[in-house]
């Protein structure tokens, strides 16, 4: 039986206990505020810390993949205890991280490297990760893995509510015309991740307790009924949002476990305060 070692990038937000637990090993992307910069890696700026520099700095923060060397470094120390390797990480829609881990095993062709665009981030990539970790840890081969991780791509859902549109609009990815119109008239969209791997407008209604409603609501469209739901619900300084939307899911879906996780700070400069919802059937 080989030893497969998994991998994935920081923007996976995997709770600590549980990356330890199945063994793995996340390269982490990197934050800048200005001139200073902090991996993350859940030490060099805590989420508290950076929500508290989100909301107080007048400088927007921007993130930077890891380089094809940090991906070759880490795939060489893995390599000397492992005999196959599984990387997966952030949409390649979203950030370059991809097209560094391909150079890294490009340059490290001999080895057995497996690279997985998750066309995702946050808590979609983040499952589609701890499946992976999951079956290793049974003992399952590399191929079924790569089956079982392949049908999540396609099966995962995920709906990002920000509760407004200015870290958006900061980092580039809305026109100041639409958010300006959008906030006069508390517009609130409902993002999903697209079947390419992009960031798109799933729906939008107007005001706050509207969009969780609709975001909720619209689960339904997708539960099918033939499996067991799973759900991840996800914030950024929304904590009680996530207990009125835990509440009405229950009541509505019946699942048989909901999970809570922090959204982390790569993928909360470009979205800001709000919440996610990540949901699939097993």
């Amino acid at each position: 039986m080989s030893s497969i070692a998994i991998v994935t990038d920081s923007t996976s937000d995997i709770p600590e206990d549980l990356v330890k637990k199945f063994n793995i090993h996340v390269i982490p992307l990197t934050v800048h505020f200005g001139q200073q910069q902090y991996l993350d890696d859940k030490k060099s700026l805590t989420l508290d810390q950076f929500y508290k520099k989100l909301k107080e700095s007048d400088v927007f923060p921007t993130t930077s993949q890891p380089s094809p060397g940090d991906f070759i470094n880490l795939y060489k120390k893995l390599l000397k205890s492992h005999d196959s390797m599984i990387s997966i990480h952030i949409s390649s829609k979203l950030s370059a991280t991809m097209n560094s881990a391909l150079l890294a095993k490009k340059s490290l062709s001999q080895e057995d490297i497996t690279i997985i665009d998750s066309l995702a981030a946050h808590a979609p990539l983040g499952l589609m990760v701890l499946k992976a970790a999951q079956l290793n840890s049974q003992g399952a081969a590399k191929e079924e893995i790569l089956k079982e991780v392949g049908k999540m791509i396609k099966s995962v859902k995920a709906f990002i509510l920000p509760k407004t549109l200015e870290n958006l609009k900061r980092g580039g990815r809305i026109g100041k015309a639409k958010s300006l119109l959008a906030s006069l008239l508390d517009i609130k969209p409902i993002l999903t991740l697209t079947e390419a791997g992009y960031i798109g407008i799933f729906k939008t209604t107007r005001h706050w307790e509207n969009a969780k409603r609709l975001a909720v609501k619209s689960m339904g469209e997708h539960i099918k009924g033939k499996g067991t739901l799973v759900v991840v619900l996800s914030d950024a300084n929304a904590k009680k949002d996530v207990d009125e939307l835990q509440a009405e899911i229950k009541k509505m879906y019946h699942p048989q476990k909901i999970d809570r996780q922090k959204i982390g700070v790569v993928v909360g400069t470009h979205v800001g305060t709000g919440v996610g919802i990540t949901f699939y059937e097993q």
